[in-house]
């Protein structure tokens, strides 16, 4: 059964609304075929997901500072869902109803980190959910934009194009996403979930400047100090 209801939530002042009302970062990994083979992982047969904490998020096109326990930091930039209703055990012809705006991401990745853990089998939280890895844009409303099934985005670095997606290119579409987790967990009103990055994701070094671009729509700038 599904099951919809509103959630309120506290908000002190000045906060800004994804601070107040995001519960949880949902991050889907190998969703596109070009960069699981960049990264020469397996096609996974299930949609694979991890979590990022709120202090990951980074908003309101804030630079991002390299952290110090990694050498070798990436961009991943994905479309972003932000959710609408509660829901559990979603069915997908439901799906499109809890999401109600859309926008791009940053998935910041300590890779060195990452590709430690993974030779070693562990978990690898730590090199993907660390303080502002999680950079949010602008976002849209979904009756504003395309079907979610066929959206075009990119990344600009330093003012050349190194990611270009499209979402009809995902291994796992947007209502299956949304199914698959909800078995799993509740979906709250306010949670974040990403979808996945295609091929082209690479390293970020002090003074690149990252620029994101949804249907035509500049969502998210963020400079690297």
């Amino acid at each position: 059964p599904v099951r919809t209801s509103a959630i309120a939530l506290c908000r002190t002042p000045g906060m800004a609304a994804e601070e107040a009302y995001t519960m949880k970062i949902i991050c889907i990994g190998q969703n596109y075929r070009a960069h699981i083979a960049e990264l020469q992982h397996e096609v996974p047969e299930q949609p694979v997901f991890f979590f990022k904490p709120d202090t990951a998020l980074l908003l309101r096109n804030r630079p991002f500072y390299l952290p110090e326990f990694s050498q070798e930091i990436h961009y991943e930039t994905e479309v972003i869902l932000r959710i609408s209703k509660v829901g559990k055990y979603i069915p997908e012809k439901y799906a499109e109803d809890f999401f109600d705006a859309v926008s791009l991401g940053f998935d910041f990745t300590a890779r060195d980190l990452q590709r430690r853990c993974v030779e070693k089998g562990l978990p690898w939280e730590i090199s993907k959910s660390f303080d502002q890895s999680a950079a949010i844009g602008r976002w849209i409303p979904k009756s504003e934009l395309p079907p979610v099934s066929a959206l075009h985005f990119h990344l600009n670095l330093n003012g050349n194009k190194v990611q270009e997606g499209f979402t009809g290119d995902m291994l796992f579409g947007v209502p299956r996403l949304i199914s698959y987790v909800s078995q799993f967990m509740t979906l709250h009103m306010g949670d974040i979930l990403f979808t996945g990055t295609p091929v082209g994701v690479g390293p970020v070094h002090i003074g690149d400047r990252l620029e994101a671009t949804l249907e035509g729509q500049d969502v998210l700038r963020c400079e690297i100090k």
